[in-house]
């Protein structure tokens, strides 16, 4: 068996239809991402930056090529097989957050579990090590509307990466905070990569943010094209 890197991307396509017309954002797209490895994804609306995005996590299938990420070739699973493979590998980061506003900070980030084996004291012990890895363990009680921005993109992280995936996928995740709030996530993020091992893709059309990432690739039209190191 051929060693791929953790992503894999051959002939990557994405087709659908539009009315009568078939709209292709992406056509023919190669990618290698190493495990462990951070990779920012830049370009213009309507690159296919979030299509290429949502293959990669799983919420969507391509219509032509090779994917295979860890080893499982997800461009081939049933739908049931690919929510199944999503749930145990793939955190997702979006830009405004997505918490329960009626929750509180440790039940958002506890709501991966729920569907898990783990019981009761086992799903409080794993949420609050989460909590305490993104530095929110005194938070655990608030509610959304209780938090800053910071510290709601935060508890999304933690509810991202509390079942362990391998792989975190980030969709603008800085896009709605401040400077010192966002130098903050992409500090957690790094840290992730570093010490835990996680594979993160970010979109992002923040070049301070994609700094923060060990390579930037632009997509144009579906292509890609390596950002040029500063």
């Amino acid at each position: 068996m051929s060693q791929h890197p953790f992503i894999y991307c051959k002939g990557l396509t994405k087709s659908y239809h539009k009315g009568s017309n078939t709209v292709t954002p992406l056509e023919n797209l190669d990618l290698d991402v190493e495990e462990s490895s951070f990779l920012a994804l830049m370009g213009p609306s309507g690159s296919g930056k979030t299509t290429l995005l949502n293959l990669v996590a799983g919420i969507d299938s391509p219509t032509a090529g090779e994917l295979t990420i860890g080893g499982t070739d997800v461009a081939r699973l049933s739908r049931a097989a690919l929510t199944n493979w999503r749930a145990n590998n793939v955190g997702y980061i979006f830009q405004l957050y997505h918490l329960v506003p009626i929750l509180s900070a440790f039940e958002n980030v506890e709501l991966p579990l729920l569907l898990s084996r783990q019981n009761r004291s086992e799903r409080r012990e794993r949420v609050m090590q989460t909590l305490e890895l993104v530095g929110l363990s005194d938070r655990a009680d608030h509610r959304p509307t209780e938090l800053s921005g910071g510290q709601e993109q935060r508890v999304a992280i933690a509810r991202a990466i509390v079942a362990d995936p391998r792989l975190l996928v980030a969709d603008e995740p800085t896009g709605d905070l401040d400077r010192e709030s966002a130098t903050q996530i992409l500090d957690l993020l790094r840290m992730l990569v570093r010490d835990h091992g996680k594979t993160i893709v970010m979109v992002t059309h923040d070049p301070k943010a994609a700094a923060a990432a060990d390579k930037t690739l632009h997509l144009e039209k579906g292509r890609l094209a390596e950002a040029p190191t500063p």
